[in-house]
């Protein structure tokens, strides 16, 4: 199990939204390159990186902040928020973005998506954003008509590398993660999930660390691991011995 702290970043800051909204945002951190860098010292072996800003606007906003991430740790990164073209996923790619995440043009474009699986092997996932069980894209300012275990179909045999779901209702709200229907998603398609939207202390990692949770590639966390709810070390402790005795 992998936990990916998040940096979501708006105005070039990092920040976390209460419930997808963009004017309730709280600003932890002004500086994305150190956040990472506190991140890789406190063991973590990833990053969750969202260009908020780029969402909305359908092409990178943040893409400074993105670099200076990339220039300060040595952590892999995973990179979503406004990058809809091949042209886009190549910039990043060749940045150092270890995998790029496609969440509305996977709902606008599913070929591109495959297209970008046959170009980039190993490199794309797909953002699913759902409300009320529906699919919502536009920086969740749209809904689909499109259920989340649809959209995640239409990849089964693309070569996607991770699903990252997030359930919009609990995002920020520290309500915990909604593990049933993460695990009904993970269980409909072969595809590698990841967990997004609420983890809100150690009770969530312990969950995550249950038996049937075995089936998902990890999950993210975000204002938790920001406000002091969850303490890195408690849970990379718990991860790590629960590795060992898997091993």
């Amino acid at each position: 199990m992998i936990l990916f702290p998040a940096i979501d970043l708006k105005d070039g800051q990092c920040v976390r939204l209460k419930l997808g909204d963009m004017d309730q945002a709280t600003v932890f951190n002004d500086d994305p390159g150190a956040q990472a860098r506190a991140f890789e010292t406190q063991g973590f072996e990833w990053l969750h990186v969202v260009d908020l800003n780029g969402a909305f606007a359908g092409e990178s906003v943040n893409g400074s902040a993105v670099e200076a991430i990339l220039d300060a740790t040595g952590n892999p990164v995973q990179l979503g928020g406004g990058i809809r073209t091949l042209d886009h996923i190549q910039t990043w790619i060749d940045k150092g973005i270890a995998r790029v995440i496609l969440g509305t043009v996977a709902v606008r474009d599913p070929e591109l998506v495959k297209q970008a699986c046959k170009a980039f092997p190993g490199k794309i996932a797909v953002g699913i954003d759902a409300k009320g069980g529906k699919v919502a894209v536009e920086g969740w300012a749209e809904t689909s008509e499109l259920t989340a275990i649809d959209l995640a179909k239409r990849f089964e045999d693309a070569g996607v590398s991770a699903i990252i779901y997030t359930d919009i209702d609990r995002d920020g709200i520290l309500k915990g993660l909604n593990i049933p229907s993460t695990l009904e998603l993970a269980r409909a398609v072969s595809i590698p999930v990841i967990a997004s939207g609420g983890l809100a202390s150690i009770d969530d990692i312990k969950r995550l660390l249950e038996p049937d949770c075995a089936i998902l590639e990890g999950a993210i966390s975000g204002r938790a691991l920001y406000d002091g709810r969850l303490d890195p070390k408690e849970a990379m402790d718990l991860i790590n011995a629960a590795r060992q005795v898997a091993s």
